[in-house]
């Protein structure tokens, strides 16, 4: 079997790797149909994350179970399932609260850019499709694993409600898609802060109602002149740079709330400018398992169609231009076929 392999920033090798097999009674099999390069790959990949040495890489990905330990129930070979990027077993105190990307017993998932996958947990990791998806549906799919399911965490801490402002920092694929959740959610207004012509057209048809391309000081007073100097009532920071958290608490309105789900990278908040702005923050790695059922209804329904944020579509084998394509940004996100 091959999988991809980070050896050092910007050197993506795809090559041979040990084939997984069932290490413990929770564990399952699953056949890749579809993987994807995210965001947070490009970290290490740009070498702003330091990695040991040679790394498998991938944490998105859906497919059919081929086979599940002997203490595995719900899960059954056969099945198309959908998981997230941390394992959980849902029932300990953490994943009972919701907030199962915290499981006491969670494990990173690392190792999807691969054809095979062993994923830990599996009952309380994997949720089941209610059967065998059509082609056209898997990159929607693939898009709970991840994507989706952290732009409904940021919509959802950011508490979108009805009749909302919504102010979106980021127009990367999960940005993107919390343009797509605050829709789904029923907010009045959604700003989208993007300065690209092609993702402001997809964000327009997620549910932007405006687009803001200033960003810093500029984007600032760019919302404070739409919402008459009052700021947002909710807004989703989905990138996890100084500029784009600083950017976000400021433009949120006073006793706001702010969803922040950007993997943070120099992030440095000042604690008394923190006090004085009045605002709600919560954020954290998405508990994308707790929101699973109900977005891989929506897309099983044909509600929303969350794999338009993939623009380029590649087999597995060229997953180095996958990298490549996105961290020039001349994709939005990279699905791969193995």
């Amino acid at each position: 079997m091959k999988g991809t392999v980070l050896y050092a920033p910007r050197d993506i090798r795809f090559e041979a790797v040990a084939v997984p097999s069932i290490e413990k009674p929770t564990d399952a099999i699953i056949r890749i149909a579809a993987t994807c390069v995210c965001g947070s790959d490009l970290w290490p990949y740009r070498g702003l994350q330091p990695i040991s040495g040679p790394s498998r890489m991938g944490h998105e990905y859906c497919g059919v179970v081929e086979e599940v330990g002997s203490d595995v129930r719900s899960i059954k070979p056969g099945q198309f399932v959908v998981g997230s990027f941390f394992t959980s077993d849902n029932t300990c105190p953490n994943c009972k609260a919701g907030y199962q990307s915290g499981c006491m017993h969670k494990e990173a998932v690392s190792t999807a850019q691969a054809s095979l996958l062993r994923v830990p947990l599996a009952d309380g990791t994997l949720v089941a499709t209610p059967a065998a998806p059509p082609a056209d549906m898997i990159p929607d799919l693939l898009a709970c694993s991840d994507v989706f399911g952290t732009g409904w965490f940021a919509a959802d801490a950011a508490e979108v409600k009805p009749g909302k402002t919504v102010v979106v920092v980021g127009d990367g694929a999960v940005g993107l898609l919390a343009v797509l959740s605050a829709k789904q959610m029923g907010a009045a207004r959604i700003i989208a802060m993007s300065r690209h012509a092609a993702r402001q057209k997809l964000a327009r048809e997620f549910g932007a109602t405006d687009i803001v391309e200033e960003r810093g000081d500029e984007g600032v007073a760019r919302i404070m002149a739409m919402t008459d100097g009052v700021g947002a009532d909710c807004v989703l920071e989905c990138v996890g740079s100084q500029q784009s958290m600083m950017q976000a608490i400021r433009c949120t309105r006073k006793g706001g709330h702010m969803g922040y789900v950007g993997l943070p990278h120099g992030v440095s908040l000042d604690g008394t400018q923190l006090f004085f702005a009045l605002v709600h923050l919560h954020g954290g790695p998405a508990p994308v398992r707790r929101y699973l059922q109900h977005l891989i209804d929506l897309v099983w329904n044909r509600k929303v169609r969350p794999g338009k944020v993939f623009d380029l579509v590649l087999p597995l084998d060229q997953v180095a231009e996958g990298y490549k394509a996105m961290d020039e940004r001349r994709a939005i996100k990279t699905l791969l076929k193995p």
